[in-house]
Parts: C-alpha cells; structure tokens; sequence
C-alpha cells in the first residue's frame, strides 16, 4: 500500500470513527456546555493560538464548566475558582492521573518522570524522594547558602556590567540553574557573568524553551490515533530529536558523576547532592521495596532542570518588567528593602518574611503571570457529576488558571497590576499561592501541586528582592516604560514573547556587593 493510500485509509478510519463516537454518545448524561465541535478534529480548532487566552474567551460564552471533543477525547476545562475547587479538591483523588500524551512519551522517557507518571506506587516514591531530599523545609534551609552565593555572584556580575545592555531572562536562567545544579548534583554547570555568556547556558535556555513550546502544543495525534503515524505538525519528529540533546546532556552527567561518588561525598558545607543520593538509593529507592532504574534518574533529573529553573526566571523577569512599568510600586518596594535590609548589604533570606508589601507583588505576579497558565492535563478516573454535568471516565481536565486569576466576578480590575489586593484591607488580605486558595493557584493545587513549589517561591522571592534592592534599572534603546510589551509567548510555560533587556544601574555602597 503506497503512502498515499494510508493517508486516505486512514482519513476514512478516522471519519468513521467520529461518526461512531458520535452516534454512541449522543443519548449519553449531560455533559457540560461547550462550543459544537468539527468532524474528526472536534473543537481544537477553538483553542486558537494561545489555548490559555482561547479558552478564556470561550470560558466567557460557555461558562466556568466548558465541555470539549478534541479529536475523540472528552475534555472539560475548569475557568473559576469554585469550578476549580471541585476537580482539585473535593474530586482530586479521581483526577490524580495524566492522560496520555506526546510529549510525556517522547521526551518524558515514556511517562517514567514525576510530572507525567500515573498516579500510583511509582509517582508516590518518586514524590516522596524530592520531597525528603529536596523540597523539605531542613532541605531547603541546608542550601540555603548556595541559593543565596548564586544570587550574589549574578549581582555582583550586573553591578560590573557598566553602561552595557544585558538581557535579563539569560542572566537569571543561568543563575536558577547553577543554583539548583549544586544542591542537584554538588557542581555548577554554567559560566557565570554578564560581561561573557557561556554558549551552553544559551544553548540550555533554548532546548528548555522549545521543550515547554513543544509540550504545550496539541497534538492532534494525541486526540485523533488513526493519525498519529502521520505527525501532521511534525510535533513527534521535534520531540525525539530534542529528548536526545536533553537525553545526551543529563546522561554525561549521570555518568560523570557515578564514576566521583567513591570520592566526593558532599559538597563544601557537608551536604550530600540529590544525585549522589539517588544514585545510592538505587537498589533500595527510600525504603519503598523497589529499585530506582537509571531511566527514572534521568527522567527526575530532566523534570528538575526544566520546571525548576525556567519558571523561577521568567517569573522574576516578569516581575522585573511589572515594577518597571509601575513606578510608584518600585518605590514602595524599595523604601520597604531599604528599612528593613539597609543600604550596606544584599538581602538574605531570612530578610523576606519582613518584607510584607514585598510579599503583595510577588503575589500579583504570580496572579497575573502564572507561570504553568493552562494546567499540566488530569484524567478522570471514574465517571463522576460535577456542578449538575456528567464527567465521563478518562475526560481530559485542564484548569485555566491563568482565567480564573483574570476573572472579573473573583477580582477587582483584574487586569491591573496592584498589590495592594493582598495586604489588609485588600480584596484578598490573607490569600496565599500554594493551593489553598484556588483564585491564585499558581502552582496548581491537590495532589498533583507542582513538587517544587517551596523552592521556586524562595528563589523568586530572593533574586526579586535583591534585584529590586541593589539596583535601578532603564530599559535599552531609551524605550519608555509605559511602552513596554508585555504580551506573552506561546507554551506550556509563560514566557515573554519579547526579552527583558536593561541597564542596571548600582543603588547601593560598593561595599554591599562584594
């Protein structure tokens, strides 16, 4: 049969099946309200360019429950914090798992990760090593150093910058990876400084922004199977050829350092790296009575470097961005720094908790630049009513939190920039983003919450906080602040569509950045 005749065979498989589908669901319970879908595809056509923005808008006719077909998938979107409520809290143990997917397949080592593992024995020991090892308050205060040295070595290489232009967002990915590498794996991996880059670091930056470009497409393979063979985006072709510069960079690694764990066993400060720990958890895995496969290292490993150093960057270069364009918030921001930091030293970590109007803007970051804006994907496990509608089994949930922090029936002016919504006598005085409450849930909620959510609310807490303190910044090129794009690039992940570029400009003694 010649390629041409697949084609059309499967085309007409795929019709037929959609009619089926059809006719078998048509008599079934209510299902909730959504747009009519097209043959074969159904509504991702509807999705638009930006999912999270389309979404929303059809949210607006349809209503904070919305049901989708995409392909033969039963998708529901939750758009309000009470919708949301519903699927993560009161329904969250049956929308604990990941439909299949793509990305998950390919680049994911066949779902042998922690973000796309299913739900079960697997995901639980995976979880529960970072949360012992990694993500635990004595975790995280043990590195607290190496969070706060990183930090310190990216200010003093902006404070030596000059008259010179730099992109911020490069700057402070190299920073949230280096930082993370040395606690993972006891050893930076990048150069540091602004005055010369490293190829690496902008070689890295590219393969974690087209993989979270990648991961954030629908692929139509992944909703219509008579068509996946075809790759009709090309989508599964990228995926292989990008999980092998990823599978090359976190392999030279593992096997780098398997060959130093008889002679380094941890780093300057007495602390033992996640790898060296993983490594010798391998045969006994935490105490859950099965081993830890070189294929799950690698996979956590290459969870950990994507969603724990991107995130935390182009939150911060959001937040950057925002007090640019908010002026007067800058200066309450830093008159906050100044009294309680002073002038003769970069802000520490413990410093944050003082640091209340501080704490509202990263908040309204957070709110407004989510930095998963549409919901890793849950699947239902069993059929289940929600809010009157029928959920099927196995319906795709997907969770706009990036509408639900734009919702005008939960927010006041919810487009504006204003944190003030967060201290007392706000609108939400005593919201906060860690998932209890679901009108600002950045990181998700449930048991699926991102792992890492501690470590990315200290790290942009801190490289925000000291950036604001130590310097003044100007946008290149003599650009207005007022002028300042801040429109949004497609993915997984929200990034900027155009890059932060700067001149920052030294506020404090030089004494303070040595």
């Amino acid at each position: 049969m010649s390629a041409a005749e697949l084609t059309l065979y499967s085309l007409a498989s795929a019709l037929f099946f959609y009619f089926l589908f059809t006719f078998l669901n048509r008599n079934r319970k209510t299902l909730p309200p959504g747009p009519r879908p097209w043959p074969v595809v159904g509504n991702l056509p509807h999705m638009g360019a930006m999912p999270h923005q389309g979404l929303a808008a059809l949210a607006r006719k349809y209503g904070p429950l919305m049901h989708l077909r995409l392909g033969y998938v039963h998708v529901v979107v939750a758009a309000s914090a009470s919708t949301a409520a519903q699927f993560l809290k009161t329904h969250d143990a049956n929308f604990s798992s990941r439909p299949p997917n793509s990305g998950a397949k390919h680049m994911a080592y066949n779902y042998q990760d922690l973000v796309f593992a299913p739900y079960g024995p697997r995901w639980r020991m995976l979880r529960k090593i970072c949360s012992v090892h990694l993500f635990s308050t004595k975790a995280l205060d043990d590195f607290r150093h190496v969070r706060q040295e990183e930090v310190g070595i990216l200010t003093r290489a902006l404070a030596g910058a000059g008259e010179k232009a730099v992109q911020l967002g490069q700057l402070l990915n190299v920073c949230t990876t280096n930082a993370l590498a040395r606690v993972m794996l006891g050893r930076k991996v990048f150069h540091d400084g602004a005055e010369k880059g490293d190829p690496k670091a902008d070689e890295f930056k590219e393969m974690v922004v087209e993989l979270m470009v990648l991961a954030g497409v629908f692929n139509i393979g992944d909703f219509v199977p008579a068509l996946e063979w075809l790759d009709l985006q090309g989508v599964a072709t990228k995926m292989k050829k990008l999980h092998k510069r990823f599978d090359t960079f976190i392999g030279d690694i593992l096997e780098e350092h398997k060959a130093k764990v008889g002679h380094r066993g941890g780093d300057s400060h007495g602390h033992t790296d996640l790898l060296t720990t993983l490594i010798s958890l391998k045969d006994d895995c935490d105490g859950e009575g099965s081993k830890l496969t070189d294929t799950e290292i690698k996979a956590l490993l290459l969870d950990l470097f994507t969603a724990g150093t991107d995130t935390s960057s182009s939150t911060t270069e959001w937040a950057i961005a925002e007090l640019l364009r908010h002026p007067k918030v800058l200066a309450k921001v830093q008159l906050e720094l100044d009294s309680v930091v002073g002038r003769d030293r970069l802000v520490n970590e413990s410093d944050l908790t003082q640091l209340t109007y501080f704490q509202a803007v990263i908040k309204e970051t957070f709110r407004l630049h989510p930095s998963t804006p549409l919901s890793l994907p849950r699947m239902a496990a069993e059929s289940c009513e929600i809010n009157g509608y029928y959920i099927p089994k196995n319906t795709t949930l997907l969770v706009n939190v990036w509408a639900i922090a734009r919702d005008p029936e939960a927010w006041v002016e919810p487009l504006e920039f204003h944190p003030e919504r967060f201290l007392p006598g706000g609108e939400r005085p005593n919201a906060d983003v860690k998932g209890n409450d679901f009108e600002v849930i950045p990181f998700g909620a449930g048991r699926r919450i991102c792992a890492g959510m501690s470590l990315g609310l200290r790290m942009v807490q801190l490289l925000t906080a000291t950036l604001v303190h130590a310097f003044d910044w100007k946008l290149a090129n003599g650009l207005a602040a007022e002028t300042l794009s801040m429109e949004e690039a497609y993915g997984l992940t929200l990034q900027r569509k155009e890059p932060l570029v700067v001149h920052p400009q030294p506020r404090l003694p030089p004494r303070a950045y040595i």
